[in-house]
């Protein structure tokens, strides 16, 4: 049986972490496997509805399963947030939930983010284990540490950092997902080949979205992880380097909140990927980021992620969902820019003069 381990190690205040990263074909193998390496008294099992009666069969069978607490809360990035995590907060405790007990989160990135918050404070922090079943959770949520709920109109506004025990990838989910869910993941590894290098960078802005090759897809999945994973190693904290997994996420926080805040909710990586617009932009007038470079990302996230309309009575809103970024300092929106591809710079801030010309810019280009 083909499997690909991926295993890092992850430091934390306490103590050093073990992460392992589990791409594989054999779900059932590779999930036994995972629980093995742990010692639980009882185990716990987040799904949201859609993941619910979808992916739940897949692992129901297992012997570990059959005597899992079931905790299933609503399916959406509206349910990420301070009621539902009281919820499983609550049905941990009702089920018996100890100190040494587990959580396993089945699902995309709202449930991983809020299951793995959820094990992270019940009883001051549970194991828990991620089987991440979007593209966005697998290459992104699911992995390196990052756990959360929306709070008060903002995305991921509290949180820990709290790496899961194990994340099992079985990418035979992503034949389930629909167009739009795909290409939602796909803007994340998108951001990680202008993160690492041109052979990558091109070879995802190559790659045929409508007529997706999933063997192809896979590896390309494995090489996305391996580069978060890799600065997440060097960075757990986000102190440094971590910093570059931000790129496009000033801007695609912003418009994600004004679209939340609009009633014209939009999946997390089609903000990303329009986020990635407007920050190419501003590493293009910053830091020389090639124009041609721009000019090929841009058209390839206009031709499949299509716009997100505003105008500029907007822009003072989305410069205030901008202030209220974590990555801020002193008051100065901070965004990470690229001077090429890989070539990555942190810590740049913007005026707010800057930030109406990047919102201009993409208005321009993506034709609002």
């Amino acid at each position: 049986m083909q499997k690909t381990y991926l295993c890092i190690q992850i430091i934390t205040d306490a103590k050093m972490e073990q992460q392992d990263i589990i791409i594989s074909r054999d779900l059932s193998q590779s999930l036994e496997q995972a629980l093995d390496g742990l010692a639980y008294d009882r185990l716990f099992v987040l799904t949201d509805e859609t993941t619910h009666e979808k992916c739940w069969p897949l692992i129901a069978g297992l012997t570990a399963m059959k005597k899992a607490t079931q905790i299933v809360i609503g399916a959406t990035d509206e349910h990420k947030d301070l009621d539902t995590l009281a919820d499983v907060w609550r049905a941990l405790g009702q089920g018996g939930g100890t100190r040494h007990s587990l959580l396993v989160n089945l699902g995309g990135g709202m449930v991983t983010d809020l299951g793995g918050f959820a094990a992270s404070t019940f009883k001051r922090g549970i194991a828990y284990i991620n089987i991440p079943t979007t593209l966005l959770a697998m290459v992104d949520a699911a992995v390196g540490g990052k756990t959360g709920i929306n709070f008060d109109g903002l995305k991921n506004e509290v949180g820990v950092f709290s790496p899961a025990a194990s994340v099992v990838i079985d990418t035979e989910f992503l034949k389930t997902l629909d167009s739009k869910n795909l290409r939602s993941g796909y803007a994340e590894m998108l951001k990680h080949g202008l993160i690492s290098t041109t052979g990558r960078w091109a070879e995802l802005i190559g790659f045929d979205l409508d007529n997706v090759d999933f063997r192809k897809l896979q590896d390309m999945v494995a090489q996305s992880v391996a580069v978060k994973e890799d600065i997440v190693a060097r960075d757990p904290h986000e102190q440094s380097i971590r910093k570059a997994l931000n790129l496009g996420h000033t801007a695609g926080h912003a418009i994600e909140s004004l679209a939340l805040q609009e009633g014209r909710t939009v999946l997390h990586g089609y903000a990303v990927a329009w986020g990635l617009v407007c920050e190419l932009y501003l590493s293009t007038l910053r830091e020389g980021f090639p124009k041609d470079k721009l000019r090929q990302t841009t058209n390839f996230i206009k031709e499949h992620y299509g716009t997100f309309v505003f105008d500029c009575k907007e822009y003072e809103t989305l410069y205030q969902f901008m202030t209220h970024d974590k990555k801020n300092t002193a008051g100065h929106v901070n965004f990470t820019l690229l001077g090429n591809v890989g070539d990555i710079r942190l810590n740049r801030t913007a005026d707010k003069e800057e930030i109406f010309n990047m919102l201009d810019f993409y208005r321009e280009t993506m034709g609002c």
